[in-house]
């Protein structure tokens, strides 16, 4: 992707976050914040408040922010651009908040992208019907190290990109139908679909699976109109396997809570 459209991806990007927050049931509007509240999984990265673009919060913006947070049990979260808002982190600073995690944002076009070569022996199915969202909720729960099967917000979170117009994706074993891999591709918002949840069975890793499921949903993705696929990568290596598909990094994300 040529240097000259990062910034526009960047952007491209923020408002697809900030605008799937508009969207979610129980969100709440407070100050230049958009509030995303999952009231059925407490965990943090599905409870988070996206700035509006060039936010510049005031000391009591951010308080109400975080009373908002507390009222419902959650942490105090953001996610967000810092090139998208530039005075937010030192106002979050100030606040007490810290820095989680900073990630590198990687995209994809249809004329990027590298269709990675077949593995032998499975096959990537869309998902459809509940049989599917709870074995792809199993495979990422114990893919990111959970014990015990998929919750009900893991299935959730599936179902509702499914009907929402994006797409999710398992990978099965051709030998006994043993599921192996999942992810998905999320509702498209302006041409835009972030790629999520990408997991494959410890016992099968490194085999080319997961870049072929990229792949798979990348191309599904653009199938049904979609322009631009983005991801955060989790490590180093999962980047240069995003790469081998054809992923190119377009910007950087912050994550900061308050404990």
């Amino acid at each position: 992707m040529p240097d000259q459209q990062e910034p526009y991806v960047d952007l491209d990007v923020q408002n697809h976050v900030r605008t799937l927050a508009l969207r979610s049931p129980g969100h709440v509007r407070v100050g230049p914040f958009t509030v995303r509240y999952n009231a059925d999984w407490p965990i943090p990265p599905v409870n988070y408040a996206v700035p509006d673009h060039g936010a510049s919060p005031t000391a009591d913006d951010i308080k109400a922010l975080i009373e908002v947070f507390r009222e419902r049990d959650r942490l105090p979260r953001l996610e967000f651009l810092p090139s998208c808002a530039p005075d937010l982190e030192p106002a979050l600073l100030a606040a007490g908040f810290t820095v989680e995690r900073r990630a590198p944002l990687l995209a994809c076009t249809p004329e990027s992208l590298v269709t990675p070569p077949p593995v032998p022996g499975i096959t990537f199915t869309v998902l459809s019907d509940e049989t599917g969202y709870r074995a792809a909720a199993g495979v990422q729960h114990t893919g990111y190290g959970l014990e015990g099967e998929g919750t009900d917000g893991e299935i959730g979170a599936l179902r509702s990109v499914t009907e929402g117009g994006g797409v999710a994706a398992l990978g099965t074993d051709d030998t006994d139908g043993t599921p192996l891999a999942a992810g998905s591709c999320s509702i498209p918002v302006d041409g835009l679909s972030e790629l999520t949840g990408l997991a494959v069975a410890a016992s099968r890793r490194r085999r080319g699976i997961g870049a072929a499921l990229c792949g798979y949903l990348t191309a599904q993705a653009f199938g049904r109109g979609c322009r631009t696929v983005w991801l955060e990568p989790g490590d180093a290596d999962v980047e240069r396997i995003y790469a081998s598909v054809g992923y190119t990094r377009v910007g950087d994300k912050t994550d900061m809570s308050l404990v």
